[in-house]
């Protein structure tokens, strides 16, 4: 029952992830020099259940794939928010959860420059390095941390630890 329990919240978490971005999409937020996906809050998720490491990973390679379509941003940017979601689970506990947003902000702001010079689309790694970095603390730190907040004080954080 434990499994199927993982794997449903692993699941679950992987669809809204999808969803978010797509909503970002349909404001050209998903991806390019300048990004802001709202799917970024549940990379704080990991503070609560080891599930969604792999959840917002699937949902962010499964976002990748029909959004950008790109290999580098499938393999890259996916392993951006995996490295992310897992640095959020270490840093659950105690006060440091409060930085469990920055793991994330740090992967990608390092790596979409990159994935982006490899597409040929920017060779300003800096300036790109800064806007998604505010991107991310928007979607991630902002949004991501009110979430937390949001989760600590509700019943969804039995759910989810559960």
């Amino acid at each position: 029952m434990k499994k199927t329990s993982y794997v449903t919240k692993a699941g679950i978490i992987a669809a809204i992830y999808f969803v978010l971005t797509w909503v970002s999409s349909v404001f050209g937020l998903s991806s390019g020099v300048i990004q802001c996906r709202l799917s970024e809050a549940l990379c704080i998720l990991p503070v609560f259940t080891s599930a969604a490491i792999p959840g917002v990973t699937v949902g962010c390679v499964i976002s990748n794939l029909l959004f950008s379509g790109n290999i580098f941003d499938i393999t890259l940017g996916s392993l951006a928010t995996l490295i992310g979601a897992v640095g959020a689970y270490f840093l659950r506990k105690g006060k440091l959860r409060y930085l469990a947003s920055f793991p994330t902000v740090i992967a990608n702001a390092v790596t979409v420059p990159f994935i982006l010079h490899l597409m040929g689309i920017s060779e300003l790694y800096l300036y790109i390095a800064l806007t998604v970095a505010i991107g991310e603390i928007i979607s991630c730190t902002v949004i991501g941390g009110l979430l937390q907040k949001y989760i600590d004080k509700s019943s969804l954080k039995k759910i989810l630890i559960k």
